[in-house]
């Protein structure tokens, strides 16, 4: 018997600014970055091209992600008229220098990193360009000034940031506006849902949600580490370390009791919960395998009552997840970040 076809992915308003995208996109740094060793490039290919035929035109890459392996892969991607059914979306903002890792925000490198996107993914214009991560030593009026000009001279279609504050966001949009804020959202990473997300719906700023599956725990639950190669980065996360995930494998339990009951898989249940909190959120979940690319658009066709939205919720309530969702290093230190005040900006 044949597998039955995936749904079709609708489309969805992202922001108030008149981007349109599908309503799941394709985060696509695991296939370069992060979770272990580059995957084959022509596999990476067909799985891209799999996805825009299926509907999903919402890409989401960084310079940063290889660094730039992966933009230019997605660049290889949209060759043979890819390119006019997608939405590329790429981040500058994180910079590794001799094994250090900074952030800048300053308008040269902003430039600069435009530029690069451009050349390396083989485009004229990006669709949509977000801050990767906030520039702590540089006001955000001045890296969104930069931006800004970007946007006048056709380099960039719309403006995104990721990580920032709801302060940071609110400074940002008064510059120029925010179409996007891409965040960490699933059942298990709610804190955004204080400040961050209320903001966003004040301003009119759409929510891409990156890691809705808990970067695969909410898929494969505790033996997912078993399978993580030496150089993946989720090793060193708190949430993912033995003691941790003994008693976050209760959370994985319960998904997997219910989704069984609505007959569907834990990462579907997961991820329609992220569709129900909105039409306002675009989730992207990332994968290397088209089978998993097509379980996760089948989420699309999962629907849950309000009773069963809090009942997943109770699974996952923010004190009985354990560990921080990254450690006391880099990536924790620009989480929800603030920039100094306008003022206080004197340029070199």
């Amino acid at each position: 018997m044949a597998a039955a076809a995936p749904p079709v992915v609708p489309r969805m308003k992202l922001g108030s600014q008149g981007l349109e995208v599908s309503a799941q996109g394709l985060g696509c740094m695991g296939m370069s970055a992060a979770y272990g060793e580059r995957k084959p490039e022509p596999d990476m290919v067909a799985l891209i091209r799999h996805a825009v035929g299926a509907g999903v035109t919402l890409l989401d890459t960084s310079d940063i992600y290889g660094p730039h392996t992966n933009e230019i892969l997605l660049g290889k991607a949209m060759q043979g008229g890819v390119r006019e059914k997608v939405e590329l979306a790429t981040k500058f903002g994180i910079t590794l220098n001799d094994g250090k890792w900074e952030v800048r925000g300053d308008p040269a490198h902003v430039r600069a990193a435009c530029e690069g996107s451009l050349a390396r993914l083989g485009v004229d214009c990006i669709d949509l360009y977000y801050q990767h991560r906030i520039d702590k030593s540089v006001p955000i009026e001045i890296t969104m000034g930069e931006i800004k000009k970007l946007v006048t001279e056709g380099k960039i279609k719309y403006v995104g940031l990721s990580e920032a504050s709801a302060s940071t966001i609110r400074r940002a949009h008064a510059v120029h506006p925010i179409t996007a804020v891409q965040l960490e959202w699933s059942l298990w990473s709610r804190d955004v849902e204080e400040n961050i997300i209320p903001t966003c719906r004040e301003l009119g700023i759409g929510i891409v949600a990156y890691s809705p599956l808990g970067r695969g725990f909410l898929s494969s639950g505790p033996k997912l580490l078993d399978t993580f190669p030496n150089d993946d980065f989720r090793k060193n996360l708190p949430r993912f370390q033995p003691k941790n995930m003994e008693k976050n494998a209760a959370i994985f339990e319960r998904v997997s009791e219910m989704a069984a009951r609505k007959g569907c898989t834990s990462s579907q249940l997961a991820l329609a919960w992220v569709y129900h909190q909105g039409s306002d959120v675009c989730p992207i979940p990332g994968t290397t395998k088209i089978q998993n690319f097509n379980q996760n658009v089948r989420a699309l066709s999962v629907k849950l009552t309000p009773e069963e939205m809090a009942e997943l919720e109770s699974y996952a309530a923010m004190d009985l997840v354990q560990g921080d969702r990254y450690d006391s290093t880099f990536l924790n230190t620009w989480k929800d970040s603030e920039t100094p005040p306008l003022s206080s900006w004197k340029a070199t």
